[in-house]
């Protein structure tokens, strides 16, 4: 077994989930805009359940965002593989899953590790500006 072209199919697969984590990542982001204009529209005098369902969708898109992560550390690790060709029959294909495991930190891990992926300014946005809109209505 060729172990680069292995790690290129890998690479590629990889590469695939990851751009597509990012369209529903965007998918979600659109849903909340819509949330927040429809609001606007009927200025709703239940803010706080607006409020409510835009810190979810917030939420929802960190776990999104956070797969992608997990899924862009591999493709580090992968590329890093194949720009050292020694290196590349160190590095044993198609262990994504088994990574993950290995670095798994139990429940209150994973949601320190959603609310540090919601928190980044790629995920915060447009989320703060939603709720600060809804809040002032």
């Amino acid at each position: 077994m060729d172990i680069s072209n292995t790690l290129v199919n890998e690479w590629n697969t990889l590469q695939t989930q990851s751009d597509s984590y990012e369209k529903h990542s965007l998918y979600i982001k659109l849903l909340a805009i819509a949330i927040t204009a429809s609001t606007a529209l009927l200025i709703a005098k239940t803010s706080l359940y607006i409020v409510i369902i835009l810190a979810i969708l917030w939420l929802q898109d960190a776990i999104w965002k956070t797969f992608q992560a997990r899924i862009s550390d591999r493709l580090i690790k992968v590329e890093t593989a194949l720009q050292e060709t020694n290196s590349a029959n160190n590095l044993p294909p198609c262990q994504l899953n088994s990574e993950w495991l290995a670095k798994r930190s139990g429940f209150v891990g994973l949601i320190k590790e959603y609310l540090c992926h919601a928190v980044r300014p790629t995920i915060a946005f447009p989320y703060i500006l939603l709720i600060g809109l809804i809040l002032c209505i």
